[in-house]
């Protein structure tokens, strides 16, 4: 745990850093690439070690997967949350705790921040080899809302 800390201490610096030289949407920018970047890696590892068929899964399997995803890039202990399917098409990720927004809170940057989830499962997805026709956020902690609540709808299920 102290070395997911530590990361995201470092992450945080690095984004007031890049936000206080160029501007928030920059950092914004950069960030959400570069977790969309982790996160494409996390999934095709998730999809390497998996014994699911991927391409014929269905939408509880994939909930699966993607929780397994976001146990790599966030441990429960950063997290409160997971992911579930609402129907044969559509996933639900929430998170009632979010160690990032919580960094960003404190570092003073809340206002401009722009949470990069949407990135991130459009990257697990890519590494799962998951096409998603809808990805979206319908609540989100940053906003004041009890939970984030992200709304994932697989093609062709």
């Amino acid at each position: 745990m102290e070395v997911y800390r530590l990361w995201w201490l470092h992450d945080a610096r690095w984004y007031q850093g890049v936000a206080k030289r160029f501007g928030q949407d920059v950092a914004n920018e950069i960030n959400a690439e570069a977790l969309r970047f982790v996160a494409t890696r996390v999934g095709k590892q998730v999809a390497k070690s998996s014994t699911v068929d991927i391409a014929t899964a269905d939408s509880k399997q994939l909930a699966e997967l993607y929780e397994r995803c976001a146990d790599i890039m966030f441990p429960a202990e950063l997290r409160d949350g997971g992911v579930e399917a609402l129907d044969d098409e559509l996933l639900e990720l929430t998170m009632r705790q979010n160690f990032a927004v919580v960094m960003v809170r404190m570092a003073g940057s809340l206002d401009g921040y722009q949470c990069p989830c949407t990135e991130i499962h459009a990257g697990w997805s890519d590494g799962l080899g998951v096409r998603l026709t809808e990805n979206r956020a319908t609540g989100c902690l940053r906003h004041g809302d009890p939970a984030c609540r992200l709304l994932m709808r697989v093609a062709g299920r």
